[in-house]
């Protein structure tokens, strides 16, 4: 990779405080900035219009701030960037990528917000909606429920820089995923692009490098190599980061409240403090 032309990002979603566990993989994401001597965005992922608040935006920025991460200005916010996540989703339907689905909704209230493999990640589909050919490109209804159309058998594999080889079967590990959802309630107006689609729009057009993010994403990673190619976007490389967890072995989520970025300032914890909570093995 040349170091000239690192670009990475930090995308954390406005639904909460930050957690030790988001801080660990922003750390190291700002790391692997500055090893390459590269530039380090910064992306809002406020897609859940019921659970995103600006409290939650300026509490990320200062707590990041506070830990020391530096990024290169402006920030990207996902709410304002419907169109062109529109506009990917129209050609993934006039190619045959996407159709309409109106069955298995119980896992719409997640599709904007990333899977974690070991709580939510989206169940393989059953195919009850699939056209039988690919070949038909669909019209875009209103109000409607979408799935990319995965090609079963076909092995996904990348190197991660962390991780090592990693390969998954589509149609096996994974089978057809949403990537556009009607809105969800009266209070919830806004058709939505998913967390896998508006992920791979965003790093392509802001010309992402390598992303960062936790081993709970891997399966993801698969899936929108599947949307890249569908829309002839180029790849990009990964850093896939261990999972911190709790003393009971639970991956650290917002549920976490005591490890809250915020809740450890207020403690009187220092940013050397908190990073030195990254190793798995740190007493907290």
């Amino acid at each position: 990779m040349s170091v000239e032309h690192y670009i990475g990002r930090l995308a954390p979603s406005s639904t909460g405080l930050l957690h030790l566990g988001h801080a660990a993989t922003f750390w190291t994401a700002y790391q692997r900035t500055l090893q390459h001597k590269g530039k380090l965005l910064f992306r809002n992922e406020d897609l859940d219009p019921q659970r995103s608040k600006q409290q939650y935006v300026d509490a990320m920025i200062e707590d990041l701030a506070w830990l020391g991460i530096e990024w290169s200005p402006p920030i990207i916010t996902q709410s304002q960037r419907i169109p062109l996540y529109r506009e990917a989703f129209v050609r993934l339907l006039a190619t045959g990528h996407a159709y309409a689905c109106t069955c298995s909704r119980k896992d719409l209230a997640q599709m904007v917000t990333a899977p974690h493999e070991d709580t939510d990640d989206e169940p393989v589909y059953t195919g009850r909606c699939r056209p039988a050919s690919k070949a038909t490109p669909q019209t875009l209804q209103p109000n409607t429920n979408y799935r990319f159309r995965v090609p079963d058998g076909q092995v996904i594999t990348f190197h991660d820089h962390n991780l090592g080889p990693q390969s998954f079967t589509a149609g096996k590990d994974f089978g057809d995923f949403l990537i556009w959802r009607k809105a969800l309630s009266p209070q919830d107006p806004a058709n939505l692009p998913s967390y896998q689609l508006a992920c791979v729009v965003d790093d392509a057009d802001t010309s992402i490098t390598e992303v960062v993010r936790g081993a709970d994403l891997l399966k993801s990673t698969a899936r929108q190599i599947l949307l890249q190619r569908a829309l002839a976007l180029p790849s990009v490389s990964y850093f896939h980061t261990h999972l911190l967890r709790d003393q009971q072995g639970v991956r650290l989520a917002k549920r976490h409240d005591a490890l809250a970025l915020r809740t450890l300032r207020e403690q009187g914890r220092t940013p050397a403090d908190v990073i030195a909570l990254f190793s798995p093995s740190s007493s907290r």
